[in-house]
């Protein structure tokens, strides 16, 4: 008990509250002036702004309401054992314990574009059916976890596999801290099972890469030579298969420098869709960008640098026992189950702490 109020308190010293809501009060004025509203660009990122602010004071805030509520109710059993009291201080506390992880956890999200929607793709590797069987069980995974932190999903791109799975999968995750969370996705994840497709029952190994990029929006700038771009569109189908739209609105956008291939289908017009991939084709050619320099940095340095998009990451393992292991940072559980219905959570806060420290070794 003592432990958590420290700690929370400590959390809540990584920044200042009263300057907090001095930034609060300033955006505020300026949402009230007339002419608000004559940039609408620039008056949307004050509102998300204010709105970032506001959850981060109100979070806090909740937190140390929870333990408050923690030690008035300490303060009765320790006056009187009463198995009620002790049943609400015990509820009380395993809810408290989960928001001082969340929001310890939403403090190390300080990269330049944590806060940004995500996009996920996700490439089966070779193995046929059980490989883009195992890309569909990442993608309910995925959105499962998104589900629980009420995060937007929306499928950008979808093809399915032949008999089943998919061959490839290209979702947009929007809400505040999504990429910052999900970026620790990003590398090849392994399945060990017996596959549902093997008659015979054997063992069987699945790979997946998994790519993630933040969204981004207008103040980054990425030139593209449209005379180095394909454009195709084709009929959209969605999930499973079924048909979105009868004419052909899906665009797919092929980038012949680096062949870079991006595609949407959600929207229903071939414009937006356009859009989209045009959007999603700056993520991925900023990303490329992002690497070279981190690369020449290295070099310079004379540091080895993490192989990204090759790495193995993580470890599902179905069979002969039950395990999920990820490989940077040695955090593992037994719960698979747990963690394919998106229980992601520690394997994020331990990424995150991770790369904390490796920023900042001791």
């Amino acid at each position: 008990m003592k432990i958590c109020k420290k700690r929370s308190l400590t959390s809540g010293g990584l920044f200042d509250l009263d300057a907090l809501n001095e930034s609060i009060s300033v955006n505020e004025a300026k949402m009230a002036e007339p002419d608000f509203w004559n940039d609408q660009e620039k008056a949307q990122k004050i509102i998300n702004e204010t709105n970032v602010l506001k959850a981060k004071y109100d979070n806090f805030k909740n937190l140390t309401d929870h333990v408050e509520n923690l030690e008035v109710t300490l303060e009765l059993l320790e006056m009187e054992a009463d198995p009620d009291v002790q049943a609400e201080f015990e509820d009380e506390l395993s809810q408290t314990a989960k928001l001082l992880r969340d929001y310890r956890l939403g403090l190390l999200l300080n990269g330049k574009y944590d806060a940004n929607n995500a996009i996920l793709e996700i490439h089966p590797g070779a193995g046929g059916t059980e490989s883009q069987d195992w890309g569909s069980m990442l993608l309910r995974m995925y959105t499962r976890w998104a589900e629980q932190h009420q995060f937007k999903v929306q499928i950008e791109d979808y093809q399915a596999g032949e008999v089943a799975g998919i061959s490839s999968v290209t979702i947009r995750v929007m809400g505040h801290n999504a990429y910052g969370y999900l970026r620790s996705e990003k590398g090849v994840h392994r399945l060990v099972r017996l596959s549902p497709f093997d008659s015979a029952g054997r063992r069987h190994t699945s790979f997946a890469s998994v790519d993630v990029m933040p969204e981004l929006d207008d103040s980054v700038e990425v030139n593209i030579n449209p005379d180095d771009l394909r454009v195709d569109v084709y009929r959209s189908s969605g999930a499973g298969g079924q048909h979105i739209n009868k004419t052909s609105s899906a665009v797919r956008i092929t980038h012949l420098p680096t062949g870079i291939v991006v595609a949407s289908q959600a929207e229903r017009s071939q414009l937006q869709n356009r859009v989209t991939a045009m959007n999603m084709l700056k993520a991925k050619l900023f990303e490329l960008e992002e690497q070279k320099k981190a690369e020449e940095k290295a070099k310079l340095e004379g540091t080895q640098l993490e192989i990204g998009w090759g790495s193995q990451i993580r470890s599902y393992v179905f069979h002969p026992y039950s395990m999920v292991k990820d490989h940077r940072t040695n955090l593992e559980t037994a719960n698979v189950q747990g963690v394919m219905d998106g229980d992601l959570d520690d394997f994020i806060n331990a990424y995150l702490q991770w790369k904390l420290q490796k920023r900042n070794p001791k």
